[in-house]
């Protein structure tokens, strides 16, 4: 197997013989926008060739952060057909023997990778996936509803009868001004444990997809504020719900409920097929099955995707900053614990 650099135009015609979307990630309209986001380049476009078939075809990006460069293709390689773990074992070889060749900086390279083989890692400081919630969307609204577990059937019509809000596309409004929604954003990040990107990467994003890959959607209450929102991408008949915001205060009053069956519904009213709602929790990633109880509800089914791995091109400098990034997590643990003992004792004082 052999990994060969191409352009957009033979990239897209591959593309456009697969018979499924590409992942938005893959696009060249995705690319358009990460050339935005400071210390992000397209790296360029490749096909795995096994013999005279293309196997896969990917999507690189290139990203320099904290003093270093890794490559990035987020949910590529795209195979024509689902590898066993032989052919993918090649297939990493192939990328890594191909970009260690072509000179670049990079320390490793970040892929979707299905199988755990001896040349990949666990991924630095993202937390990958290999499990998600994807909701048939055709059919209408009460097909959609219909495919639903009974869970989420009675959840959904629960919040159509008594969530106090009324949802809507609010695309252009968050570009015109996205204050109100970055001040929901802010509240889940606290509520959640995360940072959100500045309010610029949003509309950024949903200007430069533009409304046929992006979409942003809200609900908001009786007094008309926006207390939980979306922004949804879209690529062919695949939609995504790639980002997610709500108030602490509406959390028990199934607005969130009604916002995702809106999403639904208005995905399908788009064209859409299908609606990705994006990574639960599993043995492989545990950190993240809180999501669960919430997103499978939607779906009868759960659905497998390759995750992230990461690939060393340079292993003593990867090696460098494994090491690194154990004594940075081993310093913030001993700052929280730190600063939990210090809180039992305020408390025991008092």
């Amino acid at each position: 197997m052999e990994l060969q650099k191409i352009d957009y135009d033979e990239y897209r015609q591959i593309a456009e013989g697969i018979g499924r979307p590409l992942p938005i990630e893959q696009t060249e309209s995705w690319a358009e926008y990460q050339k935005t986001v400071e210390g992000r380049t397209p790296y360029g476009y490749f096909k795995l060739v096994d013999g005279t078939r293309v196997a896969a075809i990917m999507s690189v990006m290139d990203f320099q952060t904290h003093g270093y460069h890794y490559l990035r293709s987020e949910h590529g390689p795209v195979w024509l057909d689902e590898p066993d773990e032989a052919q993918e074992r090649q297939a990493v070889e192939a990328i890594r023997s191909c970009l260690r060749g072509m000179g670049s900086h990079a320390v490793f390279v970040r892929m979707a990778v299905a199988h755990e083989l001896d040349a990949t890692r666990p991924t630095l400081s993202t937390i990958p996936y290999d499990r998600t919630v994807i909701v048939d969307v055709t059919g209408g609204d009460e097909a959609i509803l219909s495919r639903m577990k009974p869970r989420g059937r009675r959840d959904v019509r629960k919040a159509l009868r008594e969530a106090p809000v009324t949802c809507a596309d609010e695309t252009q409004r968050a570009i015109e001004s996205f204050d109100e929604y970055y001040e929901v954003m802010v509240e889940t990040g606290e509520r959640d444990g995360f940072v959100p990107a500045p309010a610029s990467d949003y509309v950024t994003m949903l200007e430069v997809l533009g409304p046929e890959h992006c979409r942003l959607l809200a609900g908001r209450d009786e007094g008309g504020r926006v207390v939980t929102w979306s922004i949804c991408t879209i690529s062919g008949t695949r939609a995504t719900r790639y980002y997610a915001a709500s108030r602490n205060e509406t959390m028990r009053r199934h607005v969130s409920d009604k916002l995702v069956y809106f999403e639904c519904c208005e995905m399908g009213r788009l064209g859409c097929e299908e609606y990705d709602l994006m990574a639960i929790g599993s043995e492989f990633s545990p950190s993240l099955m809180g999501l669960n109880e919430f997103k499978t509800k939607f779906c009868k089914e759960v659905a497998e995707v390759a995750p992230d791995r990461d690939v060393p091109l340079r292993p003593a400098a990867y090696a460098a900053l494994v090491q690194a990034r154990r004594l940075v997590v081993a310093r913030r643990q001993r700052r929280e614990d730190k600063a939990r003992k210090g809180t039992r004792g305020e408390k025991s004082e008092g």
